[in-house]
């Protein structure tokens, strides 16, 4: 558990060979380029159109490789995601960087597909939209912009509403009494609009559409210049050939699914390049020269050093960084490891401050036990964890970081679930009673939690006691480490003298004996002792804790407002009763979901419904109640935990790296 030295490290080379050093350093992964303190007045280089073409080459492959994955064959499981990227050779790579051009040359061909099964589809859509229009006209026998003969017109439209053609024509009759000569045939009269033909002489024919405007006559959007019916049949004629068009278009891209390989190098290539010529663009150089700087861990500083003055003719200068500015580097076995993301999501050591990942890993791992504690979701839970882990060894850092966590997590379920006596909650008590007609039972190691739970909740704040006391303590070894000696002893050990006191006096009181159900007689010489340190120590707050106050009044005010903080610490402790809370309810609902399983007794049905309960039942209550200990065990870390020692705020570390997306490159 460390937080490793950083270094400042500044090279000077000559300008020929900055792009092969900073190929150099982005291979090696571990130098965090800052360029912030170097001189201004230096000029820097234009790399955006570089980089803009990169990028553009980058987007390309990859728009190509969505396109083989939409229209691929392969089925994926649900956890390929955490198999990692493959791990290729520079060799491997260095043969798809030579056919670039060929490769780009195919991404593009996938995306002239893609266009045209895009443009096929929009095409389809227009059709349909045709096609819905033309099937109220299906019964004409006539072209939809047939006009008439030489002394006849012919009117095809539509009116909107529930009509019917004898209201049209009575309603003509009020309108145009002098229309004679004319005849209507309905098309088809659906969804509230009546379709109609009306044939007329030609003189009246102005007449005729006027009067039938005002009953809402409109004529059609689209007049199609052959019968509907026939018009109809071209119009799926045509989308047949769209979708064989289509077909074969598909069947073009599934061929070139064989270079979705090369296309994912080719992607990262331009990634990588691209992300190259961003740091190109910031680095200062002169007529001659360039200047790199930055941030390493200091003992990678030696190996760096060599390896660039073997092959280069370069000035490296490397110092202790020092500062708020410094970017943060853990060091931590694979058990302190496993807790850093919890530790990231609340901030990363400052300065000055400690790395605490692997006692919290400690304490995130026994309380989360405590709240699941069952044995059977322990096993559960480590079994998967440990079987993801060996089948994806090259999972993501930090995925398989948290997956290592939860599988201790797992360690410590099983631990607590037999302590506890809880087995899929009392499920040996009900399935050996019901089905076996012979009742077997699994005694706790140490008490059932549903029988006493008072007792739990004892020992659930003495835990939380000693978490917080572990704390308080970090924070004693901090301030020694500083040689911070007065500030020790007014803000840890006087504290610790106040809460020990008070505990001493509150244990052989009758409220603690009501709560706890126990009766612990101390010595009257520990219980005089208690109250002397309680004394000193809520003397000390007071007067100390405003130590670097002149004013005694001002003085006394914080040292009193200190005190009150005493009221924190209750809260604190009571916080703990989460843990309480949280076992009782994984073994209450289990113990429920067992009940209602066993409800029908022992027959053929009973067993049906047993084990579906059983299955669905548990599933539920373990995934309910792992997210319920992942949360509030983050919870009594960041606020009970925490906040007595640590505050966070460190800046992570990003080393300029070949950031890749598809695949790891190694060495040959």
């Amino acid at each position: 558990m460390a937080v490793l030295q950083m270094q400042r490290i500044s090279i000077c080379a000559m300008k020929k060979n900055r792009k092969a050093i900073l190929e150099e350093l982005q291979s090696l992964g571990v130098l965090e380029i800052d360029a912030a303190e170097l001189d201004p007045e230096l000029e820097t280089m234009d790399t955006m159109n570089a980089r803009l073409i990169f990028e553009k080459n980058a987007s390309l492959c990859d728009q190509a490789i969505e396109i083989l994955d939409e229209f691929s064959k392969e089925k994926t499981s649900m956890l390929a995601s955490l198999a990692g990227k493959p791990l290729i050779g520079r060799t491997q790579e260095e043969e798809a960087i030579a056919s670039q051009e060929e490769i780009l040359k195919t991404a593009r061909e996938i995306l002239e597909y893609r266009k045209k099964l895009t443009e096929n589809s929009a095409a389809v859509i227009k059709i349909e939209q045709q096609e819905a229009a033309l099937t109220p006209w299906l019964a004409l026998d006539i072209p939809m912009n047939f006009a008439g003969t030489a002394a006849s017109a012919i009117l095809i439209g539509s009116i909107d509403g529930n009509v019917t053609l004898e209201q049209v024509y009575s309603q003509l009759a009020v309108d145009a009494p002098q229309l004679e000569a004319f005849d209507i045939q309905a098309v088809s009269s659906e969804a509230g609009k009546l379709c109609l033909a009306a044939v007329c002489l030609k003189e009246q024919a102005q007449e005729l559409e006027e009067a039938l405007r005002m009953q809402g006559f409109a004529r059609p959007a689209q007049l199609v210049s052959g019968i509907p019916a026939q018009e109809l049949q071209n119009l799926q004629d045509q989308v047949a050939r769209i979708h064989e068009e289509s077909g074969e278009t598909e069947e073009k891209i599934r061929s070139l699914h064989n270079n979705k390989d090369k296309l994912q190098l080719i992607s990262d290539y331009f990634r990588i390049r691209a992300q190259k010529y961003e740091v190109l663009g910031q680095l200062r150089q002169s007529a001659s020269t360039f200047f790199v700087t930055g941030y390493l861990p200091k003992k990678q500083v030696p190996f760096i050093e060599k390896r660039l003055t073997e092959k280069y003719d370069i000035v490296f200068e490397a110092e202790d960084a020092e500062g708020e500015g410094v970017p943060v580097v853990l060091k931590n076995g694979k058990f302190g490891a496993a807790g850093e993301g919890v530790l990231a999501a609340f901030g990363l050591p400052g300065k000055g401050e400690i790395d605490p990942s692997t006692i919290m890993t400690a304490c995130y791992v026994f309380l989360f036990g405590l709240m699941l504690s069952d044995a059977a979701y322990g096993l559960i839970v480590f079994a998967v964890c440990l079987g993801v882990l060996l089948k994806f060894p090259r999972m993501e850092s930090g995925m398989q970081k948290s997956i290592r966590l939860f599988m201790y997590c797992g360690l410590s379920t099983l631990f607590w679930g037999v302590m506890f006596g809880g087995y899929f909650g009392d499920f040996v008590d009900v399935f050996s009673r019901v089905y076996l007609h012979r009742p077997v039972t699994i005694k706790p190691v140490w008490f059932a939690p549903l029988n006493e739970p008072m007792r739990l909740l004892v020992f659930s704040m003495l835990f939380g006691l000693i978490h917080m006391f572990l704390g308080m303590g970090l924070k004693g070894y901090m301030l020694i480490r500083d040689k911070k000696y007065l500030d020790f002893f007014c803000d840890v050990v006087l504290w610790f003298m106040l809460l020990m006191g008070l505990i001493l006096i509150f244990i052989p009181s009758s409220m603690f004996r009501s709560i706890s159900q126990m009766d612990l007689n101390l010595p009257a010489v520990v219980i005089q002792i208690g109250k002397w340190m309680a004394i000193i120590g809520a003397v000390g707050i007071l007067l100390m804790s405003g130590r670097d106050k002149k004013n005694p009044f001002l003085r006394l005010a914080l040292g009193a407002y200190d005190l009150y903080n005493i009221t924190g610490w209750v809260s604190d402790i009571l916080s703990y009763s989460r843990l309480l809370a949280l076992g009782l309810a994984t073994g209450v609902i289990a113990s429920v979901m067992n009940q209602m399983g066993s409800m029908l007794g022992d027959s053929i049905f009973g067993w049906i419904v047993f084990i579906l309960v059983f299955v669905i039942g548990h599933t539920f209550n373990l995934l309910i109640n792992l997210l319920g200990a992942y949360v509030h065990t983050c919870r009594l870390q960041y606020v009970e935990f925490f906040g007595k020692f640590f505050e966070g705020g460190g800046k992570e570390f990003h080393p300029f790296r070949e950031n890749t997306k598809y695949v790891d490159i190694k060495e040959d």
